[in-house]
């Protein structure tokens, strides 16, 4: 392609979606896959990248923008294909944790224990939260963050769960981290590039998370482009896949490849979780640090990290409280929905023997 040419997609494209809440014009799949490509190759002006990305999010995208912008992310990004005949994708928050000590990276070490295979992946930090992410909490637990794609699918033939990262498997678009970082808001990456599903099998589910009600129709066009047999949505706390452990949830899923998007309501009280918080609660004397600006958190994520290892470790053993109570519930909700048990109250309660029994525990320690 040559430079006329990529300059000439980027004006066009921003030409569209750039003009006014009134006269912005919305993108074809073509147009958004090509423009994507470009960025992706590193042929576009960071400039005109910057306006791009910022014009699509203000306008709103659309599922055609977002799958032709998913398209390009799969086209340059590494993804394995393995003779698993089943794995759980886990796909939290890149940006991470703020508001609580996150549980979620421990998720796949308990499905594994339970016979189930599970991937999770991520990055080191981004925006727009720089919280704390799978990569800083399973480093800190001390488990290697820098397989690579054929190393990470050994790990879970083997093991039954693997994390892998975004900078090994998706280098181009991890690349792009530092124009994400000086546009500070959020836009379209955030949304799509959790959907990439590094390691596939014979059937691949996914399970993420969300907060605004707008979100579970748009991730699950993302999942079907993507090509995830099924999906689970959860309502979760900062829009990971651990849902309140204090107040009725929400689940949006589909099966087996369905149209019909479905949902389910949720209650930590009916698997006999009884919480006076959210989630695992920040420690009053944890560390701060100076906020760069009035939107920076003043939360130490090294800190976080670190405290989230701990407890993972200690409820991987068996230890309860909310750590313990989190792994519990979301792992049930996962293990229902894929059907290895009827009802979440029994699946719950097999997670709870399995955790008290330190096979869980087992699993972590062997990724060390």
């Amino acid at each position: 392609m040559t430079n006329v040419i990529q300059q000439n997609i980027m004006r066009q494209c921003i030409q569209k979606v750039a003009t006014g809440p009134e006269y912005s014009k919305d993108l074809t799949f073509e147009e958004a896959y090509e423009s994507m490509k470009v960025i992706l190759n590193g042929e576009a002006d960071p400039v005109q990248a910057a306006i791009y990305f910022i014009a699509l999010r203000m306008k709103r995208e659309t599922n055609e923008e977002n799958c032709g912008i998913l398209q390009a992310l799969i086209e340059s990004a590494e993804i394995t294909h393995t003779e698993l005949d089943e794995i759980v994708d886990i796909c939290d928050p890149y940006d991470g944790y703020t508001r609580g000590v996150p549980a979620s990276p421990f998720i796949p070490v308990v499905l594994a224990a339970m016979g189930v295979n599970a991937v999770s992946h991520g990055l080191n930090e981004v925006g727009p939260k720089f919280g704390a992410t799978h990569h800083k909490v399973l480093k800190a637990a001390g488990v290697r963050v820098d397989l690579t794609p054929d190393e990470a699918a050994k790990q879970v033939e083997s093991l039954g769960w693997a994390y892998i990262d975004q900078s090994v498997f998706a280098k181009k678009l991890h690349d792009l981290i530092p124009l994400r970082q000086r546009m500070i808001k959020r836009q379209v990456l955030t949304t799509v590039e959790t959907m990439l599903g590094p390691i596939r099998a014979k059937t691949t589910h996914l399970m993420g998370g969300y907060v605004h009600k707008a979100y579970p129709p748009i991730y699950t066009a993302l999942a079907k482009h993507s090509g995830f047999d099924s999906a689970m949505f959860v309502r979760g706390v900062e829009g990971g896949i651990i849902p309140s452990l204090q107040q009725s949830g929400r689940l949006f899923y589909y099966q087996n490849n369905a149209n019909d998007l479905q949902q389910r309501d949720l209650a930590p009280s009916d698997i006999g979780i009884k919480a006076n918080t959210r989630a695992v609660p920040l420690p009053k004397d944890l560390p701060t640090v100076e906020a760069v600006d009035n939107i920076a958190t003043t939360v130490d994520i090294s800190a976080v990290a670190k405290l989230s290892a701990e407890l993972g470790k200690a409820a991987l053993g068996g230890e309860k409280g909310t750590m313990y109570d989190s792994l519990v519930y979301s792992t049930a909700i996962c293990l229902t929905h894929i059907n290895r048990y009827e009802t979440l109250q029994a699946a719950a309660d097999a997670v709870r023997d399995v955790l008290d029994s330190g096979v869980a525990l087992e699993k972590l320690m062997a990724a060390t």
